[in-house]
């Protein structure tokens, strides 16, 4: 099933941006703003965005089949990156070039403490959304910095919700302070210059999501505490001699694929190797459950080496395992 926290988090940034969507459109007709018609096209594409998500996240929840023997866990990788592309192209894009026509043709704001009451109760329902998605992250972070973390997530639809949630609490800064100075100044261009800065702010969210969910598309390693993980347990069966390869590979959010290389010691009976093989693969998802496919080579150190240099000429063989 899907993670019931990406879920939540999900469901939550959804019915938070529909409301907020309605909102800033009224206020952005009755006021003529351009900072507020930026921040409710912004609302619009996240409304889109968590709902896009929430269908990756179905799809990605069907089970392997023929065709698709490691499941359907990478939709969800495709749709965050679907996501991260129309939040650029739409939000961003119609954000500068509504505040690019307002810079050429400014108006003066009519009503503005509409715009302020809208712009308040929108980093409220924001601002719920946001923790909500703060919470499930911090989880998954752990004790690692917000950077790193950042990078590591293999979870696109709570980095995503996270990542839309600050933009728009940062818009909603932006919007506010322009609908003000070009009040308080008397100098509406002001306005459209708000609404490009908050295009600038999707553009670059939707530029680091663009990134992240590329990695997970071609093929991400799991993170190196769970390799790490692993290797300690490989390490600590009696009948290996020595590790060759650990290749893992997320395909989905909570789907890790795990192929062990292992050089058995000499002597030791078919039986028991079989024995050592089932023995591992249990440590080794009791430890982490999120490796739920794994496969195990039994090969000599040196075949498994000289194979690789035959496939690449400037490979080092290095040491031999000990």
């Amino acid at each position: 099933m899907a993670n019931a926290s990406s879920m939540k988090v999900v469901l939550a940034a959804l019915i938070g941006n529909s409301l907020i969507a309605v909102t800033k459109f009224s206020a952005a007709t009755y006021t003529g703003s351009s900072a507020m018609f930026s921040e409710a096209v912004h609302s619009v594409v996240d409304t889109g965005n968590q709902a896009l998500l929430l269908f990756g996240l179905k799809r990605g929840d069907r089970p392997a089949d023929d065709n698709h023997p490691f499941g359907y866990g990478k939709e969800v990788f495709f749709w965050a990156f679907v996501v991260a592309i129309l939040l650029f192209a739409v939000g961003a894009g119609v954000s500068i070039y509504e505040g690019i026509h307002r810079i050429a043709h400014p108006e003066p704001i009519s009503s503005p403490f509409i715009n302020y009451i809208v712009l308040g109760l929108a980093m409220i329902f924001e601002g719920v959304a946001w923790w909500v998605a703060y919470k499930e992250f911090n989880k998954i972070r752990g004790t690692r910095s917000w950077f790193r973390a950042v990078i590591e997530v293999k979870d696109p639809s709570i980095l995503t919700v996270l990542m839309e949630d600050s933009a728009a609490m940062l818009g909603l800064i932006a919007a506010f302070l322009g609908i003000f100075l070009s009040e308080a100044l008397d100098m509406p261009a002001l306005d459209g210059v708000a609404s490009i800065v908050i295009g600038c702010i999707l553009a670059g969210a939707a530029t680091l999501l663009a990134f992240e969910t590329k990695g997970l598309l071609i093929g991400e390693a799991a993170m190196p505490e769970v390799v790490s993980g692993v290797r300690r347990i490989v390490d600590a069966e009696s009948t290996i001699s020595g590790t060759n390869e650990i290749l893992t590979m997320h395909v989905g959010p909570h789907d890790i694929l795990l192929n062990l290389s292992v050089d058995f010691r000499d002597g030791v009976p078919s039986q028991d190797i079989e024995k050592a093989i089932t023995r591992l693969e249990g440590q080794i998802k009791k430890a982490h459950p999120k490796v739920t496919r794994i496969f195990i080579e039994a090969q000599a150190w040196r075949a498994d080496n000289d194979g690789r240099s035959d496939l690449d000429p400037d490979h080092d063989a290095g040491d031999a395992p000990v």
